[in-house]
């Protein structure tokens, strides 16, 4: 079987400041027909990086070598590899997803010895019961969190929740708000776009809720529906700033469900994740008359 090679040159930029530059670099690739984007999350992949806002791929060229074993790389066809990504916190009996507000009550509804005498011998089953509010753990947000008049979780289309091309927005750690100029350099249209602070490291502490707690702005907010945003996360305590200062407005959350756009709060594990080159799922159970409801947040990566 033919294996390939790119060379090419590369300028990377971080987040957090500084860059990186590469020429005449050679990276396996699965074969000869990869884009600029997709050998740019290859090499990402390849050299571990974290916080990379932009790779810039040039004077590009596919050459038939053997492979040398490049981090991240899969073949093509049946045989790809594909890894899965588990996004969602774990949910457990007295968890506390929003300090101050109702945990989740996991109990018996049917234990196994009770259901021992419903069923023939050798048989039996357990059930059980969850008493919860609908915001608990990893949850979206449907329009009618918000809006009167928007829909609820039956009324999210699946293709606004299921294998959705995603991109990370990784910001600085020590950022608070998240603006339209952070946001500006990616290309989120028709993607999930999922915002990691690193926050998620506070879940479950008081800390979680502070002040300072990372959020994504109004100008952030509507830049992203101005530029066709799918879907948007992020794994801090609230997608809107919570602190005093806000004085209870809600700009985020009112401009993307406005628009349709569903909200995924309280994710974990976006370090796990490429900057892109990814699929990302988090579909809610159908449930009438509910406007947010956890989720189990995954992505499917590639190689």
């Amino acid at each position: 079987m033919t294996e390939y090679r790119a060379v090419f040159d590369a300028e990377v930029v971080f987040a957090n400041g500084g860059g990186l530059r590469t020429d005449g670099f050679r990276l396996d690739v699965p074969g000869p027909e990869i884009t600029d984007e997709e050998l740019a999350a290859l090499l990402v992949r390849h050299l571990g990086l974290l916080m990379v806002a932009e790779v810039r791929i040039s004077d590009r060229s596919i050459v038939e070598e053997p492979h040398e074993g490049g981090r991240g790389v899969s073949g093509l066809g049946s045989g790809s590899r594909r890894r899965l990504v588990e996004l969602s916190h774990v949910i457990t009996d007295g968890m506390v997803t929003l300090p101050g507000w109702q945990p989740p009550r996991i109990t018996d509804w049917l234990t196994r010895e009770e259901s021992r005498a419903r069923y023939a011998p050798g048989t039996e089953f357990h059930v059980a019961r969850i008493d919860m509010i609908a915001n608990t753990g990893t949850y979206v947000d449907a329009p009618s969190h918000r809006w009167a008049d928007g829909v609820d979780l039956t009324g999210l289309p699946l293709d606004r929740l299921v294998d959705l091309p995603g991109v990370v927005v990784r910001v600085p750690a020590g950022t608070s708000a998240v603006d339209r100029l952070m946001l500006a350099p990616y290309d989120v249209a028709g993607r999930a776009v999922l915002v990691q602070t690193g926050w998620d490291a506070h879940f479950g502490t008081d800390r979680y809720a502070a002040p300072d707690a990372p959020h994504l702005t109004g100008d952030g907010a509507d830049w992203l529906v101005e530029a066709g945003a799918t879907l948007v996360g992020i794994d801090s305590v609230n997608i809107d700033d919570m602190s005093p200062a806000a004085a209870g407005e809600r700009p985020a959350h009112s401009a993307l469900l406005a628009a349709g756009i569903p909200i995924v709060e309280h994710l974990t594990g976006l370090a796990a994740l490429p900057p892109e080159g990814f699929r990302f799922t988090a579909a809610p159970p159908r449930v009438s008359g509910m406007g947010t409801f956890p989720v189990r947040a995954f992505a499917v990566v590639d190689g």
